[in-house]
């Protein structure tokens, strides 16, 4: 599960970049009033690599935790 974890963390934070990217591409070429909704697209998928990774840091201190706890 911490394979899955790592990678999901790295396809948002790819996503978040990629996605800006490719969003600008497509206002330059076809037009502002079209694209420009998609923009919320990049702060969803950055918002998600910010809050898996809470997540994960959360994770990780709530087992040390009970692995703390179950050596009382």
């Amino acid at each position: 599960m911490d394979k899955y974890n790592k990678l999901m963390l790295k396809f948002w934070l790819i996503a978040s970049i990629v996605l800006p990217l490719v969003i600008t591409y497509f206002v330059i070429t076809d037009g502002y009033k079209k694209w420009a909704q998609y923009y919320v697209l990049a702060v969803f998928t950055f918002a998600m690599y910010l809050m898996r990774r809470w997540m994960m840091k959360r994770m990780e201190k709530h087992l040390a935790f009970l692995k703390e706890e179950s050596k009382k």
